[in-house]
């Protein structure tokens, strides 16, 4: 079910995002993306070793970091060719999000400790939490400055916080494998 949840997510939101001009509501997108892509390899992992669990937590937290990267190139395009995105679509769309997302966090959370492959998944769907609130806190900015930087901004956040979250996941994974040698 989280799989599905987040794989719609990535298409409503990225359209959300293309016609709103939002870097925010992009990052979100993205993030939703990667999890999808995420819980389909977490399903090939759940029955296998912990190695291949380990694998696949660390390509997880690639996959993280290279959302993280494609956010940090919008960001700097932004500052190229700035433009003021649609604070309503933003807000919508992050509630919307927000929505599906605290699904998906129910859904996993009494298996957020299972292993090294459970807690990666449980950290994708936290991590889109904070993504809807902070896109939402970026519309309510944008609308009351009549500006494009709180979008900006509130996309810098998200790319940090990706940051941090791959090198997390990527750390975990790297010390299960360590483990399993």
């Amino acid at each position: 079910m989280v799989l599905g949840i987040n794989a719609v997510m990535f298409l409503v939101i990225v359209a959300a995002a293309l016609y709103g001009r939002s870097t925010a509501l992009l990052a979100d997108s993205l993030d939703n993306l990667g999890d999808a892509l995420t819980y389909g390899l977490s399903l090939y992992a759940v029955s296998r070793s912990a190695a291949v669990k380990a694998r696949v937590a660390l390509f997880k937290g690639g996959l993280i970091f290279l959302a993280a990267l494609a956010v940090l190139v919008q960001i700097i395009y932004k500052f190229i060719v700035p433009s003021l995105p649609l604070f309503e679509v933003m807000g919508a769309f992050s509630l919307i999000g927000l929505a599906a997302n605290s699904l998906c966090l129910f859904l996993l959370w009494r298996h957020r400790q299972d292993d090294v492959n459970m807690t990666s998944v449980w950290e994708c769907s936290r991590n889109d939490i904070v993504a809807n609130l902070s896109v939402f806190v970026a519309a309510g900015a944008v609308w009351l400055t009549g500006s494009g930087w709180p979008d900006v901004v509130i996309a810098l956040g998200l790319v940090m916080f990706l940051m941090r979250s791959a090198f997390r996941v990527l750390s975990s994974a790297r010390a299960e494998l360590r483990a399993t040698s």
